[in-house]
């Protein structure tokens, strides 16, 4: 592969309605050369609303998008010069997968087509890039899910894109598939080192793929870091509660004193307003002990072997009923008493 043109995304302010749903909320990002970002969030969050704008398949209401400093929204899909993948791969039936993926460069301006001996040269290229040349003269139906997916990768890099985006990629693939083209995406886009974006709802793909991790809910973005910053240090109650398994609790705070129902909590709360807050605790972070050793006392109502761990639903002398993964040399049963105490926690207002 070549050396690629690097483009530095930015957007600033954007403003998207659909009626009275605002689907972007004044979204301010930038994507730095050569990077692999992942928007992530539940539906409904404005992430591919905002892969759309940035590809020139939507126009925002307001704001700006620029490639390089240069205005992007003056500029369509194909000026732009964008390879987009879709999730249910998009790829022509009646086409071979040597066609599918030689069709952009057919279909470019005869100014700039390049000769057949090229074009022929340019998708066996990709085909050895994607690892799939032995299936050139297969037609779509004959493929994988995985095999399809990985040629609709090959079809958007044959023109040689700026920018690569990405919506939901893997969402159409099992578990397994998943796991393994996660990988060969992050290999592949350090080969072929071009600023991407893909959109994903699956905070694991998002964290294993990425080299940072946008956030987003409500049309809005709520963290922008790298995956240890948003797994580590989440910087709102939504983050912390979407991103990994977490325990939340409805707590009060009140004089320096942290309150579940009328339970005083032995927990630090230097620093805390006083009012209602969340508390929120990492499953694997709630330290099991005796009655009476730790910030919690609940009885197990229910143990199951969880992996590596055992899956333990408590109920805790507040009233709330919890989950939390403890090892399995703990041997809970249902019906024991035990104290838990988190190792780490935060508390966020309202």
């Amino acid at each position: 592969m070549k050396e690629k043109t690097q483009v530095t995304i930015e957007a600033k302010n954007l403003v998207k309605k659909f009626g009275t749903f605002a689907a972007l909320d004044g979204v301010d990002l930038k994507v730095d050369n050569g990077e692999l970002l992942a928007l992530l969030g539940p539906s409904g969050s404005g992430k591919t609303t905002l892969l759309r704008i940035i590809a020139g398949l939507d126009w925002p209401d307001s704001g700006e998008v620029s490639f390089n400093g240069e205005d992007a929204l003056a500029q369509g899909a194909r000026e732009r010069h964008v390879g987009f993948v879709f999730q249910h791969y998009a790829l022509f039936r009646h086409m071979t997968v040597f066609e599918n993926v030689a069709f952009g460069l057919r279909v470019q301006p005869r100014a700039v087509r390049k000769d057949e001996a090229t074009i022929r040269a340019r998708v066996k290229e990709l085909l050895d890039l994607v690892q799939l040349d032995w299936l050139a003269d297969r037609y779509p139906s004959q493929l994988s899910g995985g095999q399809r997916q990985r040629i609709a990768l090959a079809r958007a890099l044959a023109i040689e894109p700026r920018i690569l985006l990405l919506d939901e990629p893997f969402g159409a693939l099992d578990a397994k598939v998943r796991k393994e083209l996660r990988r060969w995406l992050r290999s592949l886009h350090h080969e072929i080192n071009v600023t991407s974006i893909f959109v994903t709802h699956d905070q694991e793909e998002a964290l294993e793929v990425a080299n940072r991790v946008v956030v987003m809910d409500k049309g809005r973005i709520e963290q922008i870091g790298s995956p240890d910053d948003v797994y580590e240090t989440p910087a709102t109650a939504f983050v912390h509660g979407f991103i990994g398994e977490s325990i939340e609790l409805p707590v009060q705070v009140d004089g320096g004193v942290i309150r579940l129902g009328d339970q005083p909590l032995q927990l630090a709360a230097e620093g805390l307003a006083s009012g209602a807050s969340k508390l929120f605790v990492r499953r694997h972070d709630m330290l099991v002990g005796p009655p009476g050793s730790g910030a919690f006392e609940g009885a197990v109502q229910h143990v199951r072997n969880f992996g590596p761990v055992l899956r333990a639903e408590v109920a805790l002398s507040g009233g709330e009923t919890i989950e939390i993964d403890a090892p399995r040399d703990k041997e809970l049963r249902a019906g024991d008493t035990i104290g838990l105490n988190p190792r780490r926690y935060r508390i966020f207002a309202g």
